[in-house]
């Protein structure tokens, strides 16, 4: 995704709280996965570094550094990890119920700018792993990884009322 951010404004990395808080989100959401219904089978046998690679990728994401393509493969990595399992609706909408969850408990920013473009991150997100998780999945190619950037949304307005009612 693309934009053009005003270069005095922290990248959405920085405003979540960096690294660190990404990695409090999924440490926490990654506890509660194996003891929920639904997703527990979709993540039964996860490796124990899951919550770190994943918070990696987040990072990536939302404008840090390229980690997760230096260390993990990138996007067709990402990609590859959710060919053949088959993902549901109900398990795409739980992940990111619970997700959110988590990032009220670990206190992500609540303000409705960060959260509209967080939101919009883990509703594509998700989708695309529906779709390579199906029995037609896209070809794997080297993508790279989307950036999220600021003004992907519209921006906040407060409710303005007329003074005269």
């Amino acid at each position: 995704m693309t934009g053009s951010p005003d270069p005095t404004t922290p990248s959405i990395l920085a405003w979540a709280g960096g690294l660190p808080a990404l990695r409090r989100l999924t440490t926490v959401f990654y506890a509660r996965v194996p003891h929920d219904p639904v997703l527990a089978p979709v993540f039964a046998g996860m490796d124990a570094d899951h919550p770190e690679h994943v918070a990696l990728w987040l990072a990536e994401v939302f404008g840090g550094p390229a980690d997760y393509t230096a260390h993990r493969g990138g996007h067709p990595h990402m990609a590859r990890q959710h060919l053949g399992r088959g993902i549901t609706e109900q398990q795409r909408r739980r992940w990111v119920d619970l997700l959110l969850d988590a990032a009220d408990e670990v206190g992500l920013p609540t303000d409705p700018e960060f959260r509209a473009v967080f939101v919009y991150y883990l509703e594509w997100g998700t989708r695309m792993a529906l779709v390579y998780s199906g029995d037609d999945p896209p070809p794997i190619d080297a993508a790279d990884v989307p950036i999220w950037q600021w003004g992907q949304t519209p921006p906040w307005q407060p409710d303005r009322r007329d003074e005269s009612d």
